[in-house]
């Protein structure tokens, strides 16, 4: 007979000790980064997707990103003047709330402004976003698209299981009465996020909000609005980071 197989207690150290490692590896690279570069961005991310996050990436590629815990990451600055690594960089730490991340560079401040301000990329909107606009679909043959392309017909099935009550006559998709798939406002369901991008319509942008700045050589740490487009100087002398 097979003998029978006893349950067996597995250590968890190797995965704590990795964990902790890994930490200690971060703060040792944002250290280095401290050392080699002249400023530091704090930035959030609005609809996050990785494709996009890449070419930001590869547009930047002698710079170094951070992402992770705020908490690792404040750690290596300094939470305080005592601990930090130079002058008022405990104020990066301080700023280091939410889902944010640190962007490394030697570019200037107008540079890296002008090349954020203008980079976004449309994008599906996913469960949970907040539409943009009312979308409804017309009584008639059903088209998606801005361009009014008609939908195949092998996906009247789909439709009609993501709520929309289509028929299939003549090889056309078609509903007998208009069908709003979401009103302006509304918190997206997962069938309406899969029905606005079966019918090709963008509601959500990626795009990389600058929170705000800190030069090491002056020590200054800048905090921006950058839906106003104005900075909010922290320290009481001002002055340009430049």
């Amino acid at each position: 007979m097979p003998r029978a197989k006893r349950l067996q207690v597995v250590s968890l150290t190797s995965v704590k000790s990795r964990g902790r490692e890994g930490r200690a590896k971060t703060m040792e690279a944002v250290k280095d980064a401290v050392d080699t570069y002249d400023y530091i961005w704090i930035f959030s991310v609005f609809n996050m997707r990785n494709q996009y996050l890449k070419k930001v990436r590869s547009e930047f590629k002698t710079s170094r990103f951070f992402f992770g815990s705020n908490r690792v990451m404040a750690k290596a600055l300094g939470n305080t003047p005592e601990e930090e690594l130079s002058e008022n960089l405990h104020k990066v730490s301080e700023a280091l709330k939410g889902e944010v991340g640190l962007l490394f560079t030697n570019q200037t401040v107008d540079s890296i402004r002008s090349w954020f301000n203008e980079f976004s990329k449309d994008d599906y909107a996913r469960s949970g976003c907040v539409a943009t606009e009312r979308i409804v679909v017309p009584a008639g043959e059903v088209f998606r698209g801005y361009t009014k392309e008609p939908f195949p017909n092998n996906m009247e099935p789909q439709l009609r299981q993501l709520g929309i009550p289509t028929l299939l006559r003549q090889g056309k998709i078609t509903i007998d009465y208009d069908y709003t798939i979401c009103e302006e406002g509304d918190v997206l369901t997962p069938q309406q996020s899969h029905l606005l991008k079966h019918f090709w319509i963008k509601m959500a942008i990626f795009k990389v909000e600058l929170l705000g700045c800190y030069h090491k050589n002056s020590g200054e740490y800048i905090a921006y609005n950058e839906t106003s487009g104005t900075g909010n100087n922290n320290d009481s002398d001002g002055g340009d980071m430049e």
